[in-house]
């Protein structure tokens, strides 16, 4: 699993489609577009693209408390990995903005909204073989390397 993070509107997208050279749309689930949480992958094929992890944790949260959706969230990540591993060529991406910096939000929604995407980021990364950072269309790999 390759993760990758950074701020909004610093070019995760555009870093992702060059490269693993894929099109937008190409196997590529998108909670910005809209798409549901992708709670189980049935995908065919052998490169996922899962982007705006921030916003379905978002979801569940209007949904579940806290401790709840912690427990879905971590049930999913251990799918996704079983998907992942199902096959030899399989390659999973996941995408998720960075809203753990900055000023702490006075509404208690937001503060556990950013707890908890930030605890689910932290469950990514230990998780993946690679973490990438984007800032300004630019990357740095903090964890693994090579693709």
């Amino acid at each position: 699993m390759h993760f990758i993070t950074g701020g909004a509107f610093n070019g995760k997208r555009e870093w992702v489609r060059e490269t693993y050279k894929v099109q937008f749309k190409a196997q590529w689930t998108s909670a910005y577009q809209k798409d549901p949480f992708p709670f189980e992958l049935d995908e065919p094929g052998t490169l996922l693209i899962l982007e705006g992890i921030e916003m379905w944790i978002n979801d569940l949260m209007k949904e579940y408390e806290p401790n709840k959706c912690r427990e879905i969230w971590k049930n999913c990540l251990t799918h996704w990995i079983s998907w992942e591993k199902a096959e030899r060529n399989r390659n999973l991406v996941v995408i998720g903005t960075d809203i753990t910096k900055g000023i702490v939000p006075l509404e208690k929604e937001n503060r556990l909204w950013r707890d908890l995407t930030g605890w689910a980021y932290q469950d990514i990364a230990a998780a993946a073989d690679r973490v990438d950072v984007i800032w300004y269309g630019l990357n740095q790999t903090i964890k693994g390397g090579g693709m």
